[in-house]
């Protein structure tokens, strides 16, 4: 699980740090619903207030678990791009989503950015792969992601305070 999270981690770093612009064009699509914003998190504290490496002050790279020397963003695939720039709007909203106090909010909440996150990658297989099999699991996620997601926002619409 920590080499995942070091993976993770080292990926959305480097897109941070490749200047991906279309990211910041993408971030209008995908909101979390209000019952997920940060005034109701953590008393007021929300993911820019947390740093990807768990907490407090300083950024994943204070870790000192994470080496970016050896990753070269010019040498990324048009579909690794597209990857990194949506992963970097949906893992920051999947971390804020989680900082609710209550446990079932912060469920639904971190669930839907994470669905998203799906969305968008299989959005991205659609577009760059070729696998048959693979394309056709892609238009399954999308459908099954995106009933979840309205099922978890019509629950925090509900019951999310």
């Amino acid at each position: 699980m920590k080499t995942l999270n070091v993976v993770l981690c080292s990926t959305f770093m480097l897109a941070a740090a490749s200047g991906l612009a279309h990211a910041q064009n993408a971030a209008a699509h995908f909101e979390l619903p209000n019952e997920c914003r940060p005034e109701t998190a953590m008393h007021g504290e929300g993911h820019s207030d947390m740093s990807a490496s768990g907490g407090g002050s300083g950024s994943a790279t204070d870790s000192g678990t994470m080496n970016m020397d050896d990753m070269d963003p010019d040498a990324m695939t048009e579909a690794m791009r597209a990857n990194m720039e949506k992963m970097m709007v949906t893992m920051p909203a999947m971390h804020e989503g989680m900082m609710n106090d209550n446990p079932d909010i912060a469920f639904a909440c971190g669930m839907i950015a994470h669905h998203q996150g799906a969305i968008d990658m299989a959005e991205v297989q659609l577009e760059y792969g070729e696998d048959e099999t693979l394309r056709d699991l892609a238009r399954t996620i999308i459908e099954d992601q995106k009933r979840e997601i309205d099922e978890m926002t019509q629950w925090l619409a509900e019951n999310g305070s």
